[in-house]
């Protein structure tokens, strides 16, 4: 425990979040509504930013503080973060936020936590130190490792046991790579200190100064380690990718007891009691509660979730079975489409393209033109996900003409996201499960005119919660139901409320062509694409 106290004391989060720009409201302009004497704080610890959120039990937003967060790419095709940076920033962001709190006399009754899931990483248990970066979640460094353990057989059982794929989107191969490659890694192995997990057990363990090393069912689901049907680790798969299975956490419900925050951490011993991947944690606080609820969240990638109870689907269609959350220790269980690439191709075209400053700029820039007059834009920078699952695919800016400008390129990559969207419920509907209505939160549904393409080209109803901030809002929620704030899940799914709905217009004969052209672009970029084809067409 001194030892991580020490290592807090060496890396204090308000210096470091000094040196990152970082925002913050409490005011009724952003919806913070009444203030309330009680409060659930959720740390949202994302790729692209760590923030820290405090709720009242209603859902208004009480305070928010954000700090951006770098990637690192030291490769092609690796993309790393530094993991002190990742604590000092979402610490930071904790501390701004109770400091206001308790200016204004509302006490925190629990901590929620949320993470970026899949990305991983290796500390020494004993002294909290990281052996290495943060592999993220968006890495194909391990794409190599994955077609050998394919070409052996492997997948299969894989899939029957933790419902994903063989792809070095899941943590199992990164934890692989860095026992091989990191000899500290391999060194605190042999001693029995080498500590492994996702970003939520990084942020446990320095909160609770060393005392705990867990997480929960959600974020082990992600790893191709866990055993969603037994709820356990597969000590086989350990075997597999030679992961040593005692430096992995203890895994828990979604809502129950994480432990409390070193005093000398945070500054109080506060109970942490929900923690959730960030897509689950949105599919809470989306109320997708029941069998059949769907909601999609567009942040840097974008990833449809599908409650199915009770039922985990086998997918016939490459779409991955997932642990939806686990409460009193029964599972409910999803159906889960990843797109690897939304916010992430905006960036691009803002960040690399220079085709605009402000995202601000995109829909009145993107809705300027009637369409991209045939310009796509298969953003597979760092391959394809559900359901291509193609690490080595690259992207590709298809049907250029000399008219082509500005307004059309940023088109398309607001309709790259639609059309991924697609694929996933495509893929849904052929494994019998099409939804009907479709709730979507995150960064990109401030823009209505995506909203309008998505409805169009889904052919489904769209609905935008009043409470956007669905993905810190649902881990409050399981810190509130942890915490005995709420009674129910049914108390949950009560608060839930739409704020805008799109209705789709779109001629069908015009979104079958569009389309068409999608797939089109999608075959030049994807060899796995071309093979399914040529299987089809053989076959027949």
């Amino acid at each position: 425990m001194i030892a991580y106290r020490a290592v807090a004391a060496r890396h204090p989060a308000l210096t470091a979040a000094a040196h990152s720009p970082s925002v913050h409201v409490h005011d009724s302009e952003h919806g913070t509504g009444a203030v309330s004497n009680v409060a659930l704080l959720a740390i949202d610890q994302g790729t692209s930013s760590s923030r820290a959120m405090a709720f009242a039990p209603d859902g208004k937003l009480l305070d928010f503080e954000q700090t951006p967060l770098a990637a690192l790419s030291p490769q092609s095709g690796w993309v790393e973060q530094d993991p002190e940076t990742i604590w000092s920033t979402a610490l930071g962001c904790a501390k701004a936020v109770l400091g206001r709190l308790r200016a204004r006399n509302v006490a925190v009754a629990a901590i929620g936590i949320t993470n970026q899931r899949e990305t991983t990483i290796a500390w020494n248990r004993r002294t909290g130190l990281p052996l290495y970066n943060a592999i993220v979640w968006q890495d194909r460094r391990t794409a190599a490792l994955c077609r050998r353990l394919e070409r052996a057989g492997v997948e299969s059982r894989l899939t029957a046991r933790t419902g994903l794929r063989l792809d070095p989107y899941f943590s199992a191969s990164k934890i692989a790579w860095l026992l091989e490659h990191v000899p500290d890694v391999r060194a605190a192995a042999r001693r029995n200190e080498l500590a492994c997990g996702t970003v939520d057990s990084f942020l446990v363990a320095r909160l609770t100064a060393g005392r705990l090393h867990v997480t929960d069912a959600t974020n082990a689901s992600r790893t191709a380690l866990y055993d969603i049907l037994e709820n356990s680790w597969d000590t086989e798969l350990c075997g597999l990718f030679g992961v040593p299975p005692e430096c992995l956490p203890r895994v828990g419900d979604c809502a129950g007891d994480f432990g409390s925050t070193d005093s000398e951490v945070l500054g109080a011993q506060l109970p942490i009691r929900g923690i959730a991947g960030d897509q689950h944690a949105a599919l809470v606080g989306q109320a997708g509660l029941g069998a059949g609820d769907v909601k999609s969240t567009f942040g840097t990638g974008a990833f449809v979730l599908l409650n199915t109870g009770d039922r985990l689907i086998n997918s016939a269609s490459r779409l991955l079975g997932t642990i939806a959350y686990r409460l009193d220790g029964r599972t409910t269980y999803a159906l889960e489409g990843s797109v690897l690439s939304a916010g992430a191709t905006l960036q691009w075209l803002r960040d690399g393209l220079g085709l605009f400053t402000a995202n601000e700029e995109i829909e009145p820039l993107a809705g300027s033109i009637r369409d991209t007059g045939g310009v796509y834009l298969v953003p597979a920078f760092t391959g394809l996900g559900a359901p291509y699952w193609d690490p080595a695919a690259r992207g590709a800016l298809i049907g250029l003409e000399r008219t082509s400008g500005r307004a059309q390129i940023v088109r398309a990559g607001l309709d790259s996201v639609v059309y991924q969207t697609h694929d996933l419920l495509e893929a849904m509907a052929r494994d019998g499960v099409a939804p009907v209505s479709l709730k979507v939160d995150g960064g990109m549904t401030r823009n209505t005119l995506f909203l309008q393409r998505l409805a169009d080209v889904l052919g489904l109803p769209i609905q935008r919660p009043e409470i956007v901030e669905a993905t810190a809002w649902g881990a409050a929620c399981l810190a509130g139901l942890g915490c005995g704030v709420f009674a129910s899940l049914e108390a949950i799914r009560a608060l839930w409320h739409a704020e805008a709905s799109f209705e789709p217009r779109l001629d069908p004969r015009a979104r079958a062509r569009e389309l068409a052209g999608w797939q089109v672009a999608v075959r030049r970029v994807s060899r796995k694409k071309r093979r399914a084809n040529e299987r089809l067409r053989t076959s027949d």
